[in-house]
């Protein structure tokens, strides 16, 4: 996820983090020569039949909506992704603060929070395709590790050994019923992430708005050429950006675990669960990740 400051006015022309443009630039670029090379047939050749600009700005009209529907979409999935973590960070908290309370033994809540922030790590990785060996071995020691890395769902497994730790101790009913409920949200929350990771957008959508953005963009030329000239091929680019940028941009927010430039920062959430374990526990904290580049991951 970037994080860097808004940038001043000029700049902003310039900055190319976390742009579209060197994704999409080979399609401006197609539209404007493609726009030059029709108008040139028009001017300097053979007339062609021309498009009515109304006709086109109806059509862009209904491709704007199609995109705008589709990226509110994506940015649903996006923030929803985001507040599932969230809620994890809360969750895990909430779990040291509760074993803590509930409990004089420091045995168990080291072996509660250890197996909280190797789930968090664990989930990380189904969701990114990480492997998370390094991360969680010294949580919970190498062979136990391997023993969930080994599991077909190995953040579930963690949970389910966290869960098990609970049960052996020598807890109350209200203490009980109180985990088991921290426990049952941060299954939610995970349930959700597997959710948004293994459910992307409708296929119809993205084809229907890809054919329409091409044949938008070819027929562009037709519609500016009798009214805006040798400027045709620029003001083709500059709608081909909008229109271009809008699909990149839908795509990166689709998937929001991707280990992208605007994917959400696991690695540094998951930093934040260690914190919070380690504070709980008495231990040193390890210090937050930092950006690298403006880009914190």
């Amino acid at each position: 996820m970037i994080v860097l400051d808004q940038p001043s006015a000029l700049r902003l022309f310039l900055e190319m983090q976390g742009s579209i443009v060197p994704r999409i630039l080979h399609k401006i670029l197609a539209v404007a020569a493609l726009s030059a090379a029709i108008l040139s047939i028009d001017k300097l050749a053979l007339p062609l039949p021309h498009v009515s600009i109304s006709a086109i700005g109806v059509f862009g009209i209904a491709l704007s909506l199609f995109l705008g529907f589709r990226n509110n979409a994506a940015y649903d999935r996006w923030w929803e992704a985001r507040g599932l973590w969230g809620q994890l960070i809360a969750e895990i908290r909430n779990l040291g603060r509760q074993v803590t309370l509930f409990s004089p033994d420091a045995a168990l809540h080291a072996r509660v929070l250890s197996n909280a922030v190797a789930f968090a790590h664990l989930h990380r990785g189904a969701l990114r395709g990480d492997d998370t060996r390094a991360d969680i071995a010294p949580w919970i020691g190498e062979a136990e590790a391997d023993a969930l890395l080994a599991r077909p769902n190995p953040a579930d497994a963690a949970l389910s050994r966290l869960n098990a730790a609970l049960a052996e101790a020598e807890l109350d009913g209200y203490a009980r019923m109180t985990l088991s409920r921290t426990l049952s949200a941060m299954g939610l929350a995970q349930a959700g992430g597997e959710r948004i990771a293994t459910t992307p957008l409708p296929f119809v959508y993205s084809l229907l708005v890809r054919r329409t953005t091409y044949l938008y963009c070819f027929l562009l030329p037709f519609a500016l050429a009798e009214q805006a000239g040798w400027f045709t091929p620029l003001l083709a680019a500059i709608v081909a950006y909008v229109f271009f940028g809008l699909q990149a941009v839908t795509r990166e927010l689709e998937q929001p675990f991707h280990n992208v430039e605007n994917g959400l920062p696991l690695h540094a959430m998951c930093r934040v669960m260690e914190i919070s374990a380690s504070e709980a526990l008495g231990r040193p904290a390890p210090p937050p990740l930092a950006p690298v580049k403006g880009v914190l991951t």
